[in-house]
C-alpha cells in the first residue's frame, strides 16, 4: 500500500510585504499544509520586514539566505541610500544576525526524488539565473558547489529571486522551478507559492507534483501602510505590487521587463 502524500508550501521573496503574507499563509492553513519553506528575501522593497521575520521564524520550518537577507544588515557595507537605511532601520535588535546565518541551501528526499531549494543560484545568492537562460546555465543549477557543500546532487531544483515563476524539465528529469514571489510579483502582481507533494523523506518512487498557487490580497491596505509609515521609494512600491511593473522599468516603456534586467 503506497503512504499518503506529503505536502510543501515553499513560500520565497515576501519583501516586507506583510499583507501579502498573511493572505498566502491563510490559504496555506485553508487547504491544511503545515509544513512551509521559506526560500529568501523577507526584507527591502516593502515596509514590514521586521514583522515577516517575525512570522517566518515561527511559522517557516526551514528558512533559507536571500540576497537582501545578507546584503541590507551586512556590517561591512556602508549606505548611501536613504532608503535602504529605512529598511536596515526597520529591523529589530538581532533580526540582521539572524538572516545573515540562515543557511544557503535544503536538501531532502521526496518520492525519490532528491530536492535542493536556495534562493538563486547554486553558488551565490548575488548570482542570478533567469527564466530565459541556456543550458550552460540550467545545469549548473544542479550542480554541487562550495555554496551547497557535497553529497548527492539534486533531480530537483527550486528557487526564487526572480519573481518569476517557471517550470522545466530535461530528458534526464532534472527538473527546475522558480516559486516567484509572494510580496513583489511581477508581470502579474498576484502573490504566488508553490506546494509539493509526494512521500517526504523516501527514496521509492512515488507520485511528485509542484502547484502553483495565485492568492489575491487587499494590495490597496499594504499601500496604506507603506504611505503611513513614509517608507521612501513609494512610488516604485505602488507600481511594483498594483501593476507588476518593476520599479526600474517605469520610465521604460516597451523596454524588455522586469525579469529580463539585473536590478
Amino acid at each position: 500500500m503506497r503512504p499518503p502524500l506529503d505536502r510543501i508550501a515553499l513560500i520565497s521573496d515576501v519583501h516586507g510585504n506583510l499583507t501579502a503574507l498573511a493572505a498566502v499563509l491563510d490559504d496555506i492553513d485553508a487547504r491544511g499544509i503545515t509544513r512551509i519553506f521559506n526560500l529568501g528575501d523577507y526584507v527591502g522593497k516593502g515596509p514590514r520586514g521586521r514583522e515577516v521575520i517575525e512570522i517566518c521564524r515561527t511559522r517557516c520550518e526551514v528558512n533559507i539566505l536571500g540576497n537582501w537577507d545578507d546584503a541590507l544588515p551586512d556590517p561591512d557595507r556602508t549606505y548611501d541610500s536613504p532608503a535602504l537605511a529605512w529598511w536596515l532601520a526597520q529591523l529589530a535588535p538581532g533580526q540582521g544576525d539572524w538572516l545573515r546565518a540562515l543557511p544557503f541551501s535544503h536538501d531532502f528526499l521526496m518520492s525519490g526524488r532528491r530536492v535542493r531549494l536556495y534562493h538563486a543560484s547554486s553558488d551565490s545568492v548575488h548570482h542570478r539565473v533567469r527564466f530565459d537562460h541556456d543550458e550552460a546555465e540550467f545545469l549548473s543549477m544542479f550542480a554541487n558547489t562550495p555554496a551547497t557543500g557535497d553529497g548527492p546532487e539534486p533531480t530537483v531544483v527550486g528557487y526564487g529571486d526572480t519573481h518569476d515563476p517557471y517550470y522545466e524539465v530535461d530528458r534526464a528529469r532534472r527538473t527546475l522551478f522558480n516559486t516567484g514571489s509572494v510580496g513583489n510579483a511581477m508581470d502579474d502582481p498576484t502573490p504566488v507559492y508553490v506546494i509539493l507533494e509526494g512521500v517526504f523523506g523516501s527514496d521509492a518512487e512515488a507520485p511528485f507534483s509542484i502547484q502553483f498557487v495565485r492568492v489575491p490580497y487587499d494590495v490597496q491596505a499594504e499601500l496604506a501602510v507603506a504611505r503611513e509609515m513614509g517608507m521612501p521609494e513609494y512610488t516604485g512600491y505602488e507600481a511594483e505590487i498594483l501593476h507588476g511593473v518593476y520599479r526600474g522599468e517605469m520610465d521604460k516603456p516597451g523596454g524588455p521587463g522586469y525579469h529580463r534586467r539585473p536590478r
